[in-house]
């Protein structure tokens, strides 16, 4: 071994024992093993014993391998010598890198840090959350976790949709700007959980933003649960935060910013999304449940298409209904001026209804735009893509043996 490389081990092991070691990091690979570029080594702490966490990072992937601290340090010289021509070391208070030039001779550069690193012994990443379970009111009035922020066994599920629900909604509301979201409204609220933590979460924004709280009105049609949401509003502190029972088609929707309605069953859906339209909500934020309405028409008609051979099976035959119905919901958003996305909300094993779909309203700012979008509303004139959205609404129909989509109905198309 030579003396630069001993130096560099050396180091390595003295920092590894004194608790001063954050990081090292080994580069510009030159051995035989296909795909593979980086290893990134840190401590960690497994049941109580010290370890070196290995990051093998590859072109397509990561792979992480734990070991003791002696065979750790073996690899890493073998590395050393062999594979990698770059090592990083980083220390609490210093950065060491050694560097093996073409001939195969060792370079060491040291330097001091500006500012002192911390060890970090964690094995697992910590999530870093939105919404917090502990000192929250709400999760431990709807059974979600108790009073000393703990998460219950049975609550780890809903946690996690609640969490991801946000991470969802928190580009797309900062996008809209701080006082664009005035009003917001969840239809078919249920127990309350989603509503909740948006609520908690806007409150938040509106602190770190010094704008107003918006209004969040949750609509249920099952007066148990409103009285029981209320009741936790107020506990909770949520001034502005009420429900409100009712459905979803009675409901007034002036001045709505932002339209929820999360798992609204079959057409309740179509009566969510056309009253986001109607009140030209900056977005609106649909996750669809049962889509019964569309699978009749296809089963009573048996259309004769390119997917028949398919949709002979009852299974198929459902997936391929939401999937057109969910299409054409889309296609009807784009239609009044919205730029959609269709993804999975969550993963499945939490819940089997997981599409999301976010319809964002697009307006334009010049003049003459906003003469052509007036034209639109008042049916004097219609833009080419929505003459395209038509013809592709008319042809779905046809290939599926559909007469009228309900949302379609709602909104006179």
């Amino acid at each position: 071994m030579v003396q630069n490389e001993r130096l560099f081990s050396e180091q390595l092991a003295k920092s590894i024992q004194d608790g001063s070691f954050v990081k090292l990091a080994l580069g510009n690979y030159k051995g035989k093993e296909t795909g593979l570029k980086q290893i990134y080594v840190k401590p960690v702490v497994i049941k109580h014993n010290k370890m070196l966490a290995f990051n093998y990072r590859y072109i397509t992937r990561d792979i992480f391998k734990n070991f003791a601290e002696e065979e750790g340090l073996a690899l890493i010289e073998s590395y050393i010598m062999n594979e990698f021509n770059i090592a990083t070391l980083f220390t609490t208070t210093t950065e060491h890198i050694l560097e093996k030039s073409t001939r195969g001779a060792f370079r060491v550069r040291t330097k001091k840090l500006a500012v002192e690193k911390t060890v970090n012994l964690n094995h697992n990443k910590e999530k870093k959350r939105l919404i917090v379970a502990k000192d929250n009111v709400y999760l431990q009035e709807l059974g979600l976790a108790d009073k000393e922020g703990n998460v219950f066994k049975h609550g780890q599920d809903k946690f996690k949709q609640i969490n991801r629900y946000i991470e969802i909604l928190s580009p797309l509301i900062r996008d809209c700007g701080a006082d664009a979201i005035k009003r917001v409204v969840d239809m078919g609220s249920g127990k309350g959980y989603l509503t909740f933590a948006l609520y908690d979460y806007l409150q938040r924004v509106a602190g770190e933003t010094n704008a107003p709280v918006p209004e969040l009105v949750g609509v249920e049609y099952r007066q148990d649960l409103v009285e029981l949401c209320n009741i936790v509003a107020t506990q909770s502190g949520f001034s502005n935060l009420h429900f409100e029972q009712g459905s979803i088609g009675s409901f007034n929707s002036k001045g709505i910013d932002l339209l929820i309605a999360l798992h609204a069953c079959d057409t309740a859906t179509d009566d969510a999304i056309a009253k986001g339209i109607e009140a030209e909500a900056q977005l609106i934020v649909v996750a669809p449940c049962c889509h019964k309405q569309i699978r009749r028409e296809m089963e009573s008609r048996n259309a004769v298409n390119d997917v028949s051979f398919l949709t002979r099976y009852g299974i198929f035959m459902e997936r391929q209904a939401e999937m057109v119905t969910d299409g054409i919901r889309a296609l009807i958003l784009e239609y009044f001026g919205y730029k959609t996305k269709v993804f999975e909300f969550i993963s499945d094993q939490h819940t089997p209804k997981n599409v999301l779909i976010i319809g964002s309203r697009q307006v334009s700012r010049s003049p003459e735009s906003l003469e052509n979008q007036i034209a639109i509303k008042e049916g004097k004139v219609q833009t080419k893509r929505q003459a395209e959205i038509r013809k592709q609404l008319r042809d779905i129909k046809t290939t599926f043996g559909i007469k009228k989509h309900h949302l379609e109905a709602l909104l006179g198309l």
